[in-house]
């Protein structure tokens, strides 16, 4: 009935709003390293007493299935259930530990060494994952997520994904690439990238010589960025509201370019009806306050580092790399993991 992010981050709360999620703002007493998730959602029952059943849904399993957490609440809400957790199936073979100093030997805990099987031949053994837990008011508040009427769910374990250290984030990313949901509605390819010139593909600053003449610097990595977008059959388009023609020109990037331009949406919307392209299929690299409604129409908008804070407030995505430092480099590869989320949910 209700989608709520529990915490006490204004980044957080940000994000969390800008996809539609509402907010709960976590007291200092429940946001402690030591603070359990329990704890939190028995201060969010506080606050919100028309709520009967909690689905605590774990930030740390990125796989989840809508349709998962639709047939576990009907585990409690058609079939009586007081609490449902997610489990996987494991086929471990599990030994006794022996600390360092103990005189003894290892024992098997679940198989036989003498009738040893293989274990694709095995059923194998349910282990929770963490992914969720639901339960019912009252059991929260007697200090349970377990208890009462227990069901557990099996999830697949292509979609049993856990991040507990730093080695599993590119596991988990490429788990989600092959198996992750990516909405109701079908991803399409970017087919054109627009970036800003000055302050994306450039640092915004101009150097002039006593001679008056202008010159910037850009990065290599962006130009090899652009090189790779136009490889993988996706056209690079250039704007900016000065007049650097003799700039572009001494780059050589061989892309199509409008300068001195006064309305950048009416470009952008010019160029998007002339390729015959969706919104969804236009991405769009700006850093200024001019670029804020180019970010908001496209269907992949991201800024540097160092752009102005409406029009971070503005993107998708925010690059690590300032302008004319690898941002756009960095975007690219932004655009390439959403192909490959394109040709992964194809083949769902």
């Amino acid at each position: 009935n209700s989608v709520w992010v529990s915490t006490d981050h204004d980044e957080i709360e940000k994000v969390a709003k800008q996809f539609g999620a509402q907010v709960h703002r976590r007291s200092p007493e429940v946001s402690q390293d030591s603070s359990t998730s329990l704890e939190a959602i028995r201060e969010f029952l506080n606050h919100h007493h028309e709520v009967d059943i909690v689905g605590n849904i774990q930030a740390t399993s990125p796989c989840l299935h809508p349709s998962d957490l639709i047939k576990v609440a009907d585990l409690i809400q058609k079939e009586g259930f007081d609490s449902v957790f997610s489990v996987v199936r494991r086929h471990q073979f599990r030994w006794s530990e022996v600390k360092k100093g103990e005189n003894k030997m290892t024992e098997p805990q679940n198989l036989n060494p003498a009738k040893r099987y293989r274990r694709q031949d095995w059923p194998g053994e349910l282990y929770e994952n963490g992914s969720f837990y639901f339960a019912k008011r009252h059991l929260i508040e007697k200090g349970y997520l377990q208890g009462g009427k227990m069901a557990y769910y099996e999830m697949r374990a292509e979609h049993s994904v856990d991040i507990d250290i730093d080695i599993d984030w590119p596991i988990a990313e490429q788990r989600v690439l092959s198996f992750g949901y990516f909405g109701k509605e079908p991803l399409k390819e970017v087919k054109l990238l627009v970036c800003s010139i000055d302050g994306c593909l450039t640092n915004g600053r101009i150097y002039v010589t006593e001679d008056q003449k202008e010159m910037v610097s850009y990065d290599y990595r962006d130009i090899v960025g652009i090189d790779l977008l136009k490889k993988r059959g996706i056209q690079v388009r250039l704007i900016s509201e000065r007049d650097c023609s003799k700039t572009l020109s001494a780059m050589q990037l061989g892309c199509v370019a409008k300068v001195s331009a006064t309305n950048k949406l009416q470009v952008l919307e010019n160029w998007q009806k002339d390729m015959g392209l969706s919104w969804k299929e236009v991405a769009y690299l700006g850093n200024e306050e001019t670029d804020v409604e180019c970010l908001k129409k496209a269907g992949m908008s991201g800024v540097p580092a160092d752009a102005c804070a409406v029009a971070q407030k503005a993107a998708g995505y925010i690059c690590k790399s300032n302008g004319g430092c690898g941002a756009v480099r960095e975007f690219a590869e932004h655009i390439f993991l959403l192909l490959e989320k394109v040709n992964s949910a194809r083949k769902q």
